[in-house]
């Protein structure tokens, strides 16, 4: 090979591999980035209808205008074992699918509902940690439309946890 030629040729393998280096680091990371979904599953446990709540459970409507749903849960969360009664329901009057978590004040998961369908109502939640007479919650609904899942908007709720019994 002629000297001449020897050093540009190896100035474009080297680029070339830079290159071909730098498309590599650029692939794998798209690739990291890429989340598959996972859709929640409906709540086995929903019933149709609305419920019969008692008045001292301060079940309430969540509403305001420009809400793509409507809802109603209790203020009032009562502990019974390891579920806490919420009555949380789904009106009829919008084609949503809601899911309700109860959080701790700092975040932490403490249960959720399924999916409910609308003029569904799921009674109480499975909490996975026992809690204290008196924890801070919150009530975090969440919207999707059906089929696609996209959000249809969300809403939070702050309010306490009291163990049946306790006063």
């Amino acid at each position: 090979m002629n000297k001449n030629w020897s050093l540009p040729v190896a100035c474009m393998v080297c680029v070339l591999s830079l290159c071909a280096m730098v498309l590599a680091l650029i692939n794998n990371g798209k690739q990291d980035d890429v989340r598959s979904f996972s859709p929640p599953p409906f709540e086995k446990a929903a019933v149709s209808g609305m419920p019969t709540v008692p008045e001292d459970l301060g079940w309430s409507e969540i509403y305001q205008d420009g809400m793509e749903f409507r809802a109603y849960i209790c203020g009032n969360v009562i502990v019974k074992d390891d579920a806490a009664d919420v009555y949380f329901t789904n009106s009829e009057e919008f084609d949503v699918w809601l899911k309700l978590r109860v959080l701790t004040a700092n975040g932490t998961l403490l249960g959720e509902t399924g999916l409910i369908r609308p003029g569904e109502y799921v009674k109480s939640v499975s909490l996975t940690s026992e809690v204290e007479d008196g924890t801070a919650i919150k009530l975090k609904i969440m919207a999707y439309e059906p089929d696609t899942y996209y959000s249809a908007g969300s809403v939070t709720l702050n309010t306490i946890l009291r163990e049946e019994g306790a006063e």
